[in-house]
Parts: structure tokens; sequence; C-alpha cells
């Protein structure tokens, strides 16, 4: 199902802009992570076409592997947020242990679910809860 031609997507360079995509919505898959979110309409200005970022961590494997990963990444979103990306967004694909070796189709599979997961609302919020207890209520006795 590769499609051939497909205008690549802008990429996210800067780490704001990923630690700013953790912050939004999530879906996992077995192959890979996908994050996502929207910008604020001051943020895109004139320029709302989707933006798409990498990563793979050191727990995918050495520089060889992380950058075959990296690599199916980048072919798979040619073929699937090529067409399906929303306007004004902000993607993050992850990769995980099993994107190097997981079969073409399967990771086509995996991001077609995870973004019709996020897409229809069914996703994680990327916002965990702080480690810390809560600060106790003005005037409550301890």
């Amino acid at each position: 199902m590769r499609t051939t031609g497909a205008t690549p997507l802008p990429r996210l360079l800067r780490r704001a802009d990923f630690l700013r995509a953790a912050r939004g919505v999530k879906a996992a898959a077995p192959g890979l992570v996908l994050q996502d979110r929207r910008r604020a309409p001051e943020e895109t200005g004139d320029d709302t076409r989707p933006r798409l970022g990498f990563t793979a961590s050191r727990k995918v494997g050495g520089a060889v592997v992380r950058n075959r990963a990296r690599r199916r990444l980048r072919a798979v979103a040619a073929d699937v947020l090529s067409r399906r990306a929303e306007p004004g967004h902000d993607y993050v694909l992850i990769a995980r242990a099993a994107t190097a070796d997981r079969p073409y189709d399967d990771l086509l599979a995996d991001l077609e679910k995870a973004l019709t997961r996020i897409q229809s609302g069914r996703g994680q919020t990327g916002d965990r809860p702080s480690r810390r207890p809560p600060p106790p209520a003005a005037g409550a006795r301890t």
C-alpha cells in the first residue's frame, strides 16, 4: 500500500515542540506510539499544515537499530499521515522495540489504528499526575 509522490510534511525539530506534543493525546500500538497535539491559532499563523516528528530512545537498541526504526516510521508516516493528518496538528511518532523488525503492513495498521483512536477521542492524555501530594487546603488542620 505504499504511496508515491506524497509531499513530505514539515518536521518538528525543536525540543520544546516535542515536549508540547507529549502533553497532548497519545495512542500506543505494538509497533509505535503516536502523540498528537492541536496547535493554538496564534501558533500556526498562516501555516496550518500538520507537522511531524520522530523519536527513538536507546531502549529501542543501538544506533543502527534506532536509525532503521526511524526510517521505517518515516515511510509509514508518508503513507498514512500524508493523507489523514489534520491541519494545525503536531504529530510525534515514537519507535518501540518491535518497530525495527515488525512487518511493514503491521506498522501501517498500527499507525492507522492509533490515528483512528486519537481522532475519535479515545486516546489518552499525556498529562501525568504529579508525584507530590496536593498542598493542604487553606485553613485545614494538619
